[in-house]
């Protein structure tokens, strides 16, 4: 990550656009789970580049990489198993941590050349500018499928999302969303880092908090609208008990308020002795009982707007007490 961020650094100063930089792996496969692998250290590559085209002296990057292998394969049990770089992109509403025509091909010949002799070879992409943004480190693991294959699942993503819309999946995943796959992503660290980290954390997270508001962020704000507007229409949907509503239609002030309501009044039913004797209750009858006691869909709806309250609620909190904290007046 450090050297990600130095790409971005280094090309800022110069007066251009973040430049993007490579690196190399090392790690094993797990032995216990040998899916699963393991990146233990990197090692930055005297490669720099724009866009997604590296630019850089072959002769210069293999030289360095041959010294490189020497120099390790007295010191370390572990080898070469991956490859990173990064996409430092403007920040969006999607992560741009995604493989592109010449990452696939990069990653094609990696993997002819050592998948066979038993290790599996691994690309990452890291997304500084939206690591920086965020403040937690923005990356993902892939793999490329073999040239031969097809999946047999239509639209499916890189990530396993069924994206329908071919613009969206190209804005999110790069015109190469069908030729790669995706790899969970896990963290571990040793007892002294992990106890550094959290003394860190315990001292230092409160700045974290007054150094970024959730709710003013690029994405936030786009993505309210649309929260809006679809908590608006499952809302509308339901009307109050006797204005004609359909059947099912619950009670909204009844269902935030809890216990009164359509609640009550089907008890009170249930109680009642009828000219048919004691029944068992229908599969209908049983499924909206559940419902009901879930808080039914309109329940769901109500919590979403109140999700959507407190967001902006707590949000609106943050920035009055920026101000009154750190006001010149």
């Amino acid at each position: 990550m450090t050297h990600c961020h130095s790409g971005v650094e280094k090309g800022v100063k110069k007066g251009g656009n973040p430049i993007e930089v490579m690196g190399l792996l090392l790690g094993r496969p797990d032995p216990n789970t040998p899916k699963q692998l393991v990146v233990t250290d990197v090692f930055p590559l005297p490669i720099e580049g724009f866009e997604t085209r590296v630019i850089a002296d072959d002769g210069d990057v293999v030289n360095h990489m041959i010294e490189l292998g020497e120099s390790l394969e007295n010191t370390r049990k572990e080898r070469f198993m991956g490859w990173y770089h990064s996409h430092p992109f403007d920040v969006g509403i999607h992560s741009h941590c995604f493989l592109s025509q010449t990452d696939i091909s990069t990653q094609l010949q990696w993997q002819r050349a050592e998948d066979p002799h038993g290790n599996p070879f691994l690309a990452i992409v890291v997304d500084p500018l939206r690591s920086l943004a965020k403040g937690v480190p923005e990356l993902k693991a892939f793999r490329a499928y073999p040239p031969e294959y097809t999946n047999p699942v239509q639209n499916q993503c890189p990530n396993g999302e069924i994206i329908v819309e071919e613009q969206a999946r190209l804005e999110q995943w790069g015109s190469c969303w069908s030729s790669y796959y995706e790899l969970e992503v896990e963290y571990f660290m040793s007892g002294g880092a992990r106890s550094v980290l959290s003394t860190l954390t315990q001292n230092f997270l409160w700045m974290r908090t007054l150094g970024s508001t959730p709710m003013c962020e690029t994405e936030a704000r786009d993505r309210y609208p649309d929260r809006v507007s679809k908590a608006a229409d499952r809302i509308a949907k339901y009307q109050p008990n006797g204005s004609g509503g359909s059947a099912g239609a619950g009670d909204v002030p009844s269902m935030m308020g809890g216990s009164r309501g359509r609640g009550g009044a089907s008890k009170s039913s249930a109680g009642a002795p009828s000219g048919g004797g004691d029944k068992k209750p229908s599969a209908s009858a049983t499924a909206a009982a559940k419902d009901e006691e879930d808080g039914g869909e309109l329940g769901k709806s109500c919590q979403a707007v109140i999700e959507i309250a407190t967001e902006k609620l707590v949000g609106n909190i943050q920035q009055a007490a920026k101000r009154e904290l750190f006001s010149q007046s």
